[in-house]
């Protein structure tokens, strides 16, 4: 796809799943990806992967709630490459409980996590992109941006937050930077391990029998950044055929 060749896309989250796979995919389209995460040695890998297969990658260590690394490694892309054509904000975690577990440290992480973190990638790309004349904000949602169930009350409050954050930027920065939402259902990644209430982990078993492979949504992020200039695509809901919910 000649419009994702050369193109500098920073992945936050890019440790394992939707980041790693989306990483992977805009490597082979020929873009130079600057991957971000908690976990270095899983980025040491997969920076490995993608350059014995020829592609361009940079890596650092990201925590996404801090908003001094989000800066550094927007200023690894400016100095490696000389521009950052897209932010992609995927991490997030999802530790989900029933409100009345009272997991109080649990629903602060995904805040920090969730939103804080789609607004640190923002507070570091926008004065970039505005200053470049050009740029794409992807912000990772859910299909739990758009309906509520038992035990993920926090969780999808915090991805109706990430909807609302990407349709208020979309709405003030129109022009010469674009925005899109991506919200997966239910896909193969580790976000459920991160449970640690009973009755979520096993309600979260059954919803979890219906999955689409990572790579699905790393697709989706390929067409998004892959449109001419003048093409914003706001937003892509990606759900396994047989799901229902």
């Amino acid at each position: 796809m000649s419009n994702v060749k050369g193109k500098v896309v920073m992945i936050t989250g890019a440790s394992s799943g939707i980041g790693e796979a989306t990483a992977r995919v805009l490597a082979e389209q020929g873009a130079h990806v600057v991957i971000g995460a908690r976990r270095l040695k899983r980025l040491e890998a997969l920076a490995t992967d993608i350059r014995s297969e020829g592609g361009s990658v940079e890596y650092q260590s990201l925590d996404v709630t801090e908003l001094e690394e989000m800066k550094a490694i927007v200023e690894l892309a400016l100095t490696r490459f000389g521009r950052l054509d897209v932010i992609l904000n995927n991490a997030g975690v999802m530790p989900l409980s029933p409100l009345d577990s009272l997991k109080v440290d649990e629903w602060n992480r995904m805040i920090d996590v969730n939103i804080r973190g789609v607004l640190h990638g923002i507070a570091a790309g926008l004065p970039v992109m505005k200053k470049q004349g050009f740029g794409q904000f992807i912000n990772i949602a859910s299909i739990g941006a758009y309906a509520v169930s038992p035990t993920a009350a926090v969780y999808c409050a915090t991805k109706y937050a990430v909807r609302a954050i990407s349709e208020g930027l979309r709405q003030e920065v129109g022009g010469d930077i674009r925005v899109t939402l991506v919200s997966p259902g239910v896909t193969e990644s580790e976000l459920a391990e991160s449970i640690t209430d009973d009755e979520a982990r096993e309600l979260m078993k059954d919803y979890r029998s219906l999955s689409i492979p990572a790579s699905a949504i790393a697709q989706s992020i390929l067409y998004a950044i892959s449109q001419p200039a003048e093409v914003d695509v706001n937003e892509i809901v990606v759900r396994p055929t047989a799901s229902m919910a």
